[in-house]
């Protein structure tokens, strides 16, 4: 095995530039003549637009044009697409839930675009705004699905009745009610999965220019080709007359994955004035439109049999998806409860999802996607269950884990998991983490007048099921090899996980393989980057691609070698007669096959050779995590002590990157549990943490030294055996976290704590009695 093969711990190849400055990210392109756009913005929640008067605004200095809904329409610019909703029982109201990419009669959050100013300067755009006169007609706002389903509630869109998108449901309710009536235990739960601003390191932005046939869009996301075919919806050109390309993205999150107002407004901008035009959303503008993760109030129930057995659970999940629809607005929820039943054999399932319509600024996928939701809710149901039954936390999941010999495992959602050996990963975590030796630990941090507590999850998720990858490969003359993927690396480390596949397949150094991604010029095809889909469907599609080129090569080499295709061999980079010492190398049949004299009819220059794969199901990658902390109650602050975590992602393609991957993910998940939270008002619906001063991002200090160990155990459902990592960590932290908390604070009889667990809110639940 090579230094560079997969399962090498090989630096990422990409830090180089990005260490000493040499990314281009989208505020990096600058083009000539480039104009710059700004939105005003709706500083009320809720009404009817009475005044927009842009006429001071024109007329000022530096402006080239100031656009509103009515200018929009009059060109013909259309709504943002929404979902491609599943079966639901609304879905007459998704076409009232498409956004204007700028308000149209009425304004439905703080932070709606309302009117977009071009200017030759960021400065003359900002003051024109500045001169824009603008009145409403305020109605009430509501924040909360509670507050949105009240009978005197203000309908926010017309023809979404009581403010209610519609219900989604999974499994067999008769079934699971019956399943209750048996129960010896029920328990039952009812938890608040706190809303987040994405706040990913780079802003959104783009800088748009159109020659007159073609629009050239750059801006840093998840799938050129998705953002394309969005795009196409609300500007009216085909898709081969708009040219995406995707610099560096400084983070993304899923945030970036959609199509927003801001790309539209500048899109009709540069057609209409013929000039580039460039957007650079500022921190304030994400807190205000950036699409939101989470949001969910949800409540479930849990039977249980005389032995501990899980015989059924039922779910009742309310989700906010916000003003409007976005594209993946109303599937988040749904996909997420997919995944109820988790890691346990439960007979029987029902799960209602209802969506709801309030004055906030939309949601969609954030890390995890309705996965990290679904954990929380399972895994804060089964510890109560723990406490109730007398049953200790391991047992009870022991007792009640779907068995290795169980796979594949058709959950009562519908869901087929691959493989899996929960025991064996939770037995590992607690040995490593020392579970059996915390009651002696606990009672030292007691004689320090602290409280100590330990918390345990084990999560299941699903990855990799969305769409098919085909990518491109080619050798040039000059030797370095080219592959064309239509995924999109947004800080993960694409460029050398790919690089270390095609070394492994052809003794390559991973220096000399060139990755090229984020451009629909160059790269044909691609669904873009989510769920953790790139190394289980873009890794198996360049493997299968790379394979097909070896076998190009050996219809080559049996041309310069003058034998048969039958005899011709490839290991460690050279092409070999078999039982022979006569041998070419990979070099020497890549530049043979430029030749079209010598070259095969059914062997391209380059050895070129392009392959899809399409996975026939998800993946499920799956594991234990272990927090263990300490909280201060003279002052509520919580430190965690250790973290363990034990995870079966299936086959790894770099250690050193899967590790990063599960720590950032942690890092987002113990932010959520211990502080992020987006706030709006009540009354007002402003959004009060519009800032980082109020919404407080995780800090060094809040993430511990993360004991991470990782078991290789293989799906079947791919030809590298990958399932994915991207938001594993993220799916696991937050209920790990909270459950250690509220096992330090059980011995003051403290059951329940909902998500920020703030240091003030702790301190106050210690003192509330």
């Amino acid at each position: 095995m090579g230094r560079f093969s997969t399962g090498q711990a090989v630096r990422r190849k990409e830090d180089q530039r990005f260490i000493t400055g040499s990314g281009r990210y989208t505020d990096d392109v600058t083009l000539d003549r480039q104009a710059y756009l700004i939105l005003f913005r709706s500083p009320y929640a809720h009404g009817a637009i009475t005044t927009l008067d842009v006429a001071d605004a024109r007329k000022s200095d530096g402006v080239l044009a100031v656009y509103t809904a009515a200018d929009l329409t009059e060109a013909g610019i259309k709504d943002v697409i929404g979902a491609d909703m599943p079966p639901s029982s609304q879905s007459a109201a998704r076409s009232a839930l498409r956004q204007p990419p700028l308000a149209r009669g009425r304004i439905r959050y703080v932070g709606e675009p309302v009117a977009g100013i071009v200017a030759e300067s960021l400065a003359a755009a900002r003051d024109a705004a500045e001169l824009i006169w603008f009145e409403v007609d305020e109605q009430s706002a509501t924040v909360t699905p509670a507050d949105a389903l009240k009978s005197d509630a203000v309908q926010i869109h017309e023809g979404v009745h009581g403010n209610s998108f519609g219900h989604l449901e999974y499994g067999d309710r008769d079934a699971t009610d019956r399943a209750f009536e048996r129960a010896a235990t029920t328990v039952e739960i009812e938890i608040i999965n706190n809303r987040l601003a994405p706040t990913a390191m780079e802003p959104r932005g783009c800088n748009i220019t159109w020659n007159g046939s073609t629009m050239t869009v750059y801006q840093g996301c998840q799938g050129v080709h998705a953002l394309r075919d969005r795009l196409v919806h609300s500007v009216n050109l085909e898709p081969d007359n708009i040219h995406v390309i995707s610099p560096d993205v400084g983070g993304a999150f899923g945030l970036k994955f959609f199509l927003q107002c801001e790309t539209v407004v500048a899109a009709h901008a540069t057609m209409d004035l013929g000039r580039p035009v460039k957007w650079i959303g500022d921190r304030n503008e994400s807190f205000l439109s950036d699409l939101h993760g989470r949001d969910h109030v949800s409540h479930a129930e849990l039977a249980i049999d005389e032995h501990g057995r899980f015989t059924a659970m039922r779910v009742s999940i309310t989700a906010n998806l916000g003003a409007y629809c976005s594209q993946a607005g109303p599937i988040i929820p749904w996909f997420g409860a997919c995944m109820t039943t988790g890691c346990y054999d439960i007979p029987c399932t029902w799960v209602d999802v209802h969506m709801v319509v309030t004055n906030t600024v939309p949601t969609d996928a954030y890390r995890g996607a309705g996965r990290p939701e679904a954990a929380y809710l399972l895994e804060r149901l089964v510890d109560k269950a723990a406490k109730q039954t007398a049953i200790a936390p391991d047992e009870i999941r022991r007792r009640n884990f779907i068995r290795s010999d169980q796979f594949p495992y058709k959950t009562p959602t519908g869901r087929v998991y691959d493989s899996g050996d929960y025991a064996k990963l939770m037995n590992s975590a607690m040995s490593r983490a020392d579970w059996e030796g915390f009651e002696g630990r606990r009672a030292r941090s007691a004689d320090n007048g602290r409280l100590r507590g330990i918390g345990m999850i084990y999560y299941v998720e699903i990855c990799s099921g969305l769409g098919s990858e085909t990518t491109h490969v080619r050798l040039d003359e000059n030797g370095r090899i080219r592959v064309l993927v239509g995924t999109q690396s947004s800080g993960q480390g694409h460029e050398t996980c790919y690089a270390q596949i095609v070394a492994t397949e052809l003794d390559l150094d991973i220096d000399d393989v060139d990755i090229v991604q984020g451009d629909t010029q160059l790269v044909p095809t691609g669904d873009g980057t989510g769920g953790s889909r790139s190394m289980v469907i873009g890794g198996s599609s360049i493997f299968r691609s790379i394979n097909s080129m070896i076998e190009s090569g050996r219809k080559m080499a049996a041309e310069v070698l003058e034998a048969a295709v039958a005899d011709i061999e490839f290991n460690d980079g050279v092409f070999r007669i078999t039982g022979t010492d006569r041998t070419a190398s990979l070099a020497e049949i890549a530049t043979a096959s430029f030749d079209d004299a010598r070259r095969p009819d059914d062997v391209e220059p380059g050895l070129y050779s392009s392959e899809n794969f399409a996975p026939e199901a998800g993946t499920f990658p799956n594991g234990c995590h272990i927090c263990e902390l300490e909280v201060d109650p003279d002052t509520g602050v919580v430190q965690i002590l250790r973290y363990t975590v034990e995870d079966d992602v299936g086959k790894v393609i770099n250690p050193l990157l899967l590790e990063g991957q599960i720590m950032g993910g942690i890092a987002q998940g113990l932010g959520q549990a211990c502080g992020e939270h987006a706030v709006y008002d009540i009354e007002s619906g402003q959004l009060l943490t519009a800032t980082f001063m109020d919404y407080p991002m995780p800090r060094a200090d809040w993430i511990p030294g993360i004991d991470f160990q990782c078991q290789e155990i293989a799906s079947p459902r791919n030809p590298l055996g990958i399932k994915g990592a991207g938001e594993a960590g993220t799916v696991g932290a937050a209920p790990a976290y909270i459950n250690a908390l509220l096992d330090a604070l059980s011995v003051r009889g403290i059951e329940h704590i909902d998500m920020p667990a703030t240091p003030l809110k702790i301190w106050e639940l210690l003192n509330s009695s």
